[in-house]
């Protein structure tokens, strides 16, 4: 599923998004922040239950995720240090999410929604890990990308799951599943690129 082979596809998609939305006067860090207020919106309709509002307001979210970027790179102020602060507004993203799902309840699959909502935690914090740490030492010089699921990967399927979850909660269980299971694979597949 991975998008990343596919970013020829979106890099016109995101010329025209920094185009148009540079024009609105706000820095590449200033949509970062509206990203995150657009998330912290959506734990908190996912907290009372109202998934398809939860669900809008992620994928905001992941559109103003694309706008920092694209705004950044139209306006020359794309940056190695921007593109950090980016990686680590991702995973606490991604962490919030996560966090609000755990305030609810959701049907069990085999065991209860907690574990696999750890499982999908572990595997999305250790997809990220396991790069670094390849390229802290020196395993791999150029980066590890790949595997099953990448973190945009990872947040359509939730979404998705959050919409579904509208018509039935055990439809995001299913998803949540997913998630932890792939993101596991995911892991596993990097720790033997990194080894290769």
């Amino acid at each position: 599923m991975t998008l990343y082979k596919k970013g020829d596809r979106f890099s016109g998609f995101s010329v025209r998004v920094g185009e148009i939305f540079s024009n609105f006067g706000l820095t590449p860090n200033q949509w970062t922040f509206l990203s995150i207020i657009a998330v912290l919106i959506g734990v908190w309709f996912i907290t009372q239950y109202n998934f398809f509002m939860g669900a809008t307001f992620i994928l905001i979210a992941a559109f103003l995720d694309v706008v920092d970027g694209s705004v950044a790179r139209v306006m020359g102020k794309a940056s190695r240090r921007g593109a950090y602060l980016d990686t680590i507004v991702d995973r606490y993203v991604e962490a919030f999410i996560i966090f609000g799902l755990l305030l609810i309840n959701l049907p069990s699959f085999v065991v209860g929604i907690s574990f696999w909502l750890f499982a999908y935690f572990f595997g999305s914090i250790m997809t990220t890990y396991v790069k670094a740490a390849a390229k802290e030492k020196d395993l791999k010089k150029e980066g590890i990308r790949g595997g099953f699921l990448e973190r945009a990967d990872r947040l359509i399927l939730l979404i998705i799951g959050l919409f579904l979850a509208g018509l039935n909660p055990l439809y995001l269980t299913y998803i949540i599943v997913l998630l932890a299971a792939l993101s596991n694979i995911t892991v596993l597949q990097r720790i033997s690129i990194a080894l290769s």
